[in-house]
């Protein structure tokens, strides 16, 4: 069975198929004919729909960035959020895909401006050849028709990013469930001082590093938590729940 709706744009690049499918107030972005990539609704269109998305949000609990790096754009649900919602933010994109980025530009409202910078590339090859001022926020969501980029899960790729990142910066990754291993916590432990999940519903495993360990108490981040649901217009709270700290 394919996503609901009517394909409105197919494309091909040497990865595959790009197609938008449009049902009622929603798009969807597909690799393939079968699962989506991002969801987009018209008339919230600052408003991630997925639910590992807003997950990875509760980040913004513990860093209010001015530079981030994101690997993977999608549709771009989570850099629209971010330019909306952060006016003074700079983001870094970095995509594979050309034919993602122009679907993300045409499709999905991607805001074009200074603020956001995309780039066309592998994201190994972006850190070991791109120089530029380093992150507060590096968040990684590299995938594919066939699954997660085995790339994120490599120490190696970890510690580039930590590299990347400022002193007191946060490393965000999107994994499934099934990688749900000690030897990807070791290695985040070893190179960070707080290491944190939130295993999602819809079955994403979202894993948030920071560079220093973060000394909000749990009433301190309750009222955080509701601050930023407000700001964002949707509620992080059931995420926030299901937050597990693994560093000591």
């Amino acid at each position: 069975m394919g996503l609901p709706g009517k394909e409105i744009y197919r494309g091909y690049d040497q990865y595959g198929v790009v197609s938008v499918v449009e049902d009622g107030p929603k798009r969807y972005l597909a690799f393939g004919d079968q699962d989506e990539q991002s969801c987009w609704l018209k008339h919230e269109p600052l408003s991630p729909q997925h639910e590992y998305v807003r997950a990875m949000l509760l980040v913004l609990l513990f860093k209010e960035p001015k530079q981030t790096i994101s690997f993977g754009l999608g549709a771009g649900s989570l850099n629209s959020c971010l330019h909306g919602y952060f006016p003074s933010l700079k983001q870094q994109v970095v995509e594979l895909r050309p034919e993602v980025v122009n679907v993300a530009y045409k499709y999905f409202q991607l805001p074009r401006g200074k603020r956001m910078v995309v780039h066309t590339m592998d994201a190994n090859t972006y850190l070991q050849t791109e120089i530029g001022k380093k992150a507060d926020i590096l968040f990684s969501d590299i995938y594919s028709a066939d699954g997660l980029d085995a790339v994120q899960l490599a120490p190696d790729f970890i510690l580039r990013c930590a590299d990347r990142l400022k002193t007191d910066g946060w490393l965000v990754l999107n994994c499934w469930r099934e990688h749900q291993s000690t030897d990807l916590l070791e290695t985040l432990c070893e190179l960070f001082d707080d290491v944190r999940s939130c295993a999602t519903q819809s079955g994403n495993w979202i894993l948030f590093a920071g560079k220093k360990a973060s000394h909000k108490n749990a009433s301190q981040l309750k009222k955080d938590v509701r601050e930023l649901s407000q700001r964002l217009g949707f509620s992080l709270n059931s995420h926030f729940a299901r937050l597990q700290q693994h560093s000591d």
